[in-house]
C-alpha cells in the first residue's frame, strides 16, 4: 500500500469519520508491506499483510470481464491530468496496468480485485465491505460488475468522489436520488455525485 494513500483513509466503521494512524513494520521504498492501521475513535485494528490493507468481510473478486476495456474507462471517467487517486472496484482492477498507462502521474487504487492483482507500485490493493476512503477525496470510482449494482457501493463511490467528478458503473443504472446520470449505454453507466 502506498505511505501517501494513508493520508485519505478513514475508519469503515459506521461513526463520525475518523483518520486511521498507520503503524507501520516494514516499509519497502514508498510501499507499507507489513503493518497495522488503527483508528482513535473506535479502536479498531487493521492489518497489511504483503501491501495488502485487508478489513475483512470481502472475499477477491473473481471474475473479471466486464462492459469497459481500459481505454473506454479511461474516457468515460474524465481525469485530465496527473495527481490524486482513481478508485477501481472488483474486476476493473484487473486491468490496472493499462488503466495506469492511459493516466500517467494518477494513482490507482484495487478495491476487492481479482485474487491475482497484487500490491506493486502502481497500485494500491484493498479488502473489505466498504470503501475505507475519507469523503470527497478521489478524482473518480470504477465500479465493476456485482457492485455497480450494490446501492450500498454507488452510495459509497458517490460519498468519496470529489465534487463534479465522476462514477462509472458497469451494470444497471443507478439511483437518481444518488447520482445525476450523464450516460448509459451498452450496461455501463457514468454520473456525478448528487450532492
Amino acid at each position: 500500500m502506498f505511505i501517501e494513500l494513508t493520508d485519505h483513509l478513514r475508519c469503515p466503521a459506521d461513526h463520525e469519520e475518523s483518520f486511521l494512524v498507520l503503524l507501520p513494520e516494514r516499509l519497502e521504498d514508498r510501499s507499507v508491506r507489513v503493518g497495522r492501521l488503527g483508528c482513535p475513535v473506535c479502536g479498531r485494528t487493521f492489518g497489511v499483510t504483503d501491501g495488502v490493507l485487508d478489513l475483512g468481510g470481502e472475499s477477491p473478486e473473481t471474475a473479471v470481464s466486464g462492459a469497459l476495456d481500459p481505454a473506454a474507462l479511461t474516457a468515460l471517467v474524465g481525469l485530465s491530468g496527473p495527481g490524486g487517486y482513481l478508485v477501481l472496484v472488483g474486476g476493473p482492477g484487473a486491468c490496472w496496468r493499462e488503466v495506469a498507462a492511459l493516466n500517467p502521474g494518477v494513482g490507482l487504487v484495487a478495491m476487492n480485485p481479482p485474487g491475482d492483482v497484487r500490491d506493486e507500485p502502481g497500485v494500491s490493493v484493498l479488502r473489505g465491505g466498504r470503501l475505507p476512503i475519507r469523503s470527497r477525496t478521489m478524482r473518480g470510482v470504477v465500479l465493476g460488475r456485482g457492485y455497480a449494482g450494490d446501492p450500498a457501493w454507488v452510495r459509497e463511490a458517490a460519498r468519496v468522489v470529489l465534487p463534479g467528478l465522476r462514477v462509472v458503473g458497469e451494470g444497471p443504472d443507478p439511483e437518481p436520488d444518488v447520482i445525476d446520470l450523464m450516460a448509459s449505454a451498452g450496461g455501463a453507466w457514468v454520473g456525478t455525485p448528487r450532492r
